[in-house]
């Protein structure tokens, strides 16, 4: 294998195992001020519910010379409102999702209109690992070792047909597992939507879980979406449902505020969400916290090359 400057080699991704042990949990909850507590010792089971491993080949054409960020900052630092709206709630709350048994239908606009169970899409297309940097739109990022696999390979088995436009996602909303749901925050169930020809990307990951093992559920257990140059929010999570349509789908947070989020959400560090500067971030990693420098961010998150040519002749101002 040719390594470039960009790949992560083996040596420089940090065991998760060294992440374990009391020490380094107490390390963490003192690093409250900046969110990166962990919660309460009791609740260490809702990080440790999804040990399973997940094999994954590393895929070399999907690298960052990043520093990861660790496995627990991933799991214990999180936007996940259905469990509540601090970054720690899906921590301490996750345990009471349901991963088994699960099944997503796949509907609208294609030739064969599927449903799948959970198994049934881990065999669907050989697993990989990718990483990612992931940013988002408060000003915090992180880089993740994602396992999964291209969502097109999903779409082309139910075949598109020539009308749809848009892809759809819908996750659970479940208040009797999931006590933000009971909250008026947005409207739920949680929504978002790609393009096609963004879904299509093979950027776009469907995935199943992180660092080689399954998702943990406080991570979007146990499939979601990622989606690399946009910001956090527009990778969904514990999906039950994609939708192939025409029109434009309505999302959660479009429709809370469209001023303030609207449906690209694209990584765009001269368009300034109405409250925070998109112009730096602050990347979250070990033994940094609060005192992460803040470093630039980049246009589409670093994957410009990668899909740029999608919005070719827009003005991503307006389209924001």
């Amino acid at each position: 294998m040719r390594f470039t400057d960009n790949t992560i080699l083996p040596s420089d991704i940090t065991p998760k195992d060294i992440f374990e042990g009391r020490r380094e949990l107490i390390k963490a909850a003192a690093a409250g001020s900046f969110g990166l507590a962990l919660g309460p010792w009791f609740s260490r089971q809702a990080l440790a519910a999804n040990s399973e491993k997940l094999a994954a080949t590393p895929n070399p054409a999907y690298v960052a010379k990043d520093e990861l960020s660790g496995y627990k900052n991933l799991t214990t630092y999180n936007n996940f409102y259905e469990f509540g709206t601090d970054k720690t709630d899906p921590f301490v709350n996750a345990g009471t999702l349901q991963t088994r048994p699960w099944t997503i239908s796949i509907e609208g606009l294609v030739k064969r209109s599927m449903i799948l169970d959970i198994d049934a899409l881990l065999k669907l297309a050989p697993m990989e690992e990718r990483v990612y940097r992931m940013r988002c739109v408060e000003g915090w990022s992180m880089v993740i070792p994602w396992d999964g696999y291209s969502l097109s390979k999903l779409l082309n088995k139910v075949e598109p047909l020539g009308s749809a436009k848009y892809v759809e996602f819908i996750s659970l909303a479940d208040s009797k597992q999931m006590p933000g749901v009971k909250s008026n925050i947005i409207e739920w169930p949680y929504r978002e939507g790609l393009r096609l020809d963004e879904a299509m990307n093979p950027l776009t990951l469907l995935t199943f879980g992180l660092y080689g093992e399954v998702l943990p559920k406080q991570s979007g257990a146990p499939v979601r979406i990622v989606v690399p140059w946009k910001y956090g929010f527009k990778s969904a999570k514990s999906i039950v449902k994609i939708r192939l349509t025409e029109e434009m789908p309505k999302t959660s947070w479009s429709m809370f505020d469209a001023r303030e989020y609207g449906f690209y959400s694209n990584v765009n560090p001269l368009v300034d969400h109405p409250r925070w500067s998109q112009a730096t971030e602050r990347r979250i990693a070990d033994n940094k916290g609060i005192f992460a420098p803040k470093i630039k961010t980049q246009m589409f998150n670093g994957y410009g090359d990668q899909v740029a040519s999608m919005y070719a002749g827009m003005d991503l101002k307006k389209y924001y």
